[in-house]
C-alpha cells in the first residue's frame, strides 16, 4: 500500500486549500485513512480521520468547523478541505492508512500501517 499527499501550498490567513491523499492498492475501501500533520519543534498529531465506508469521521478540536476529510473508494482518494486556515495550521501535512472494521476511526497516529510523505502547508498571517 502506498500514499502519495499532495496540494500543499502557501495561503493567507483566512483562505481555503485542499490536500488529497492518493492511495496505491487494489483493496483501498479495506483502510480507514487518517490525516495528520506535524509543525517544526512539535510531535505529529492527527487531524482527521474516515471510516472504510466513509460514514464515520473524526476531527482534532482545533480544526471542528473548518475542515472535512472525504473519501472516494471510486477514485482511491482521501481529501481534506481546509477553510479558515490561520498560521497555526501551518505543517507538513501527512495521510496514513489502516485496516480495521467497517466504522472503525482512527483518533491517534498510533498503530497506522502505512504512511506516506507529508506535503508542506504555510498559513501566512
Amino acid at each position: 500500500v502506498q500514499l502519495q499527499a499532495s496540494g500543499g501550498g502557501l495561503v493567507q490567513a483566512g483562505d481555503s486549500l485542499s490536500v488529497s491523499c492518493a492511495v496505491s492498492t487494489r483493496t483501498f475501501n479495506m483502510y480507514a485513512v487518517g490525516w495528520f500533520r506535524q509543525a517544526p519543534g512539535k510531535e505529529r498529531d492527527i487531524v482527521a480521520s474516515i471510516s472504510r465506508s466513509g460514514g464515520g469521521t473524526y476531527y482534532t478540536d482545533s480544526v471542528k468547523g473548518r475542515f472535512t476529510i472525504s473519501r472516494d473508494n471510486g477514485k482511491n482518494t482521501v481529501n481534506l478541505q481546509m477553510n479558515s486556515l490561520k498560521p497555526e495550521d501551518t505543517a507538513v501535512y501527512y495521510c496514513a492508512a489502516v485496516s480495521g472494521t467497517w466504522s472503525y476511526i482512527p483518533r491517534t497516529s498510533d498503530g497506522m500501517d502505512y504512511w506516506g510523505k507529508g506535503t508542506l502547508v504555510t498559513v501566512s498571517s
